[in-house]
């Protein structure tokens, strides 16, 4: 379990408290400066709260071993900045780091990677020659590829089209039925509605909601901490907002 206690970090969040438990997607939501990207950088342990705890199976996780939380914990933040024009294979190779196998071995996962994500065709292209989707795609590839427990992701399907946006989704899930634990921040909340199993959402740096996305993101909800009044349309899982 990976789990936030009362953290306040002056002018984002206040008094926080979460629990994110494996083999479930979660998703975070909420306005524009609600807190979304810092929660989810504590989470990573990139932050660092005023005061508060952030435990990971029950260890705090400023304690561990640096090596040890990147196997652990992927991150992926919201505008990945690359400061060399490596090629798509190289950049997500990179995601091996922590870890001491083999090059055959990590030759294996990074191809594994590559194909579950479209991005075969593109492994050898520089990342200047790539689209603003491909780019994302291969950041995101070179996450997954340090095979972490957890996989923190900022708006990982905000620039993708709505091919990649169902597959990755449905990839989302997979990962979690296969026991990680991923929690991605989400602008979308249609998408958080049919594909995550727990919603946070923060209004103003604090828990304004949080449960099932059914409860979390009830037209209630939505009313309260985005000022809209909505309705939700169509069957479970396959649910659209109309405004």
């Amino acid at each position: 379990m990976l789990e936030a206690h009362g953290i306040t970090i002056p002018q984002r969040l206040h008094d926080v408290t979460a629990q994110l438990h494996p083999g479930r997607v979660t998703a975070i939501c909420g306005p524009n400066g609600a807190g979304k990207s810092t929660l989810l950088a504590t989470l990573a342990g990139l932050a660092i709260p005023a005061s508060g705890t952030v435990t990971l199976t029950g260890q705090l996780l400023a304690e561990l071993p640096p090596e040890n939380r990147a196997r652990r914990i992927g991150y992926l933040p919201q505008a990945g900045e690359v400061a060399w024009n490596l090629s798509v294979r190289t950049l997500v190779g990179l995601g091996r780091l922590p870890h001491r196998t083999g090059s055959v071995e990590n030759a294996r996962i990074v191809a594994e990677v590559l194909a579950a994500l479209d991005l075969e065709p593109l492994a050898d292209r520089p990342l200047s020659t790539l689209s603003g989707g491909e780019r994302a795609r291969t950041l995101l590839a070179r996450v997954l590829a340090t095979q972490p427990q957890w996989i923190l992701a900022d708006e990982p399907l905000a620039a993708l089209d709505l091919a990649h946006q169902r597959n990755l989704a449905h990839s989302f899930r997979t990962l979690a039925r296969a026991g990680r634990g991923v929690v991605l921040v989400v602008h979308d909340l249609a998408l958080a509605m049919n594909h995550a199993d727990h919603v946070i959402v923060l209004d103003q740096g604090k828990v304004a909601a949080q449960g099932k996305p059914e409860d979390a993101l009830s037209e209630a909800v939505i009313a309260k901490v985005w000022n809209l009044k909505s309705r939700w349309l169509g069957e479970p899982g396959h649910r659209a907002l109309a405004l």
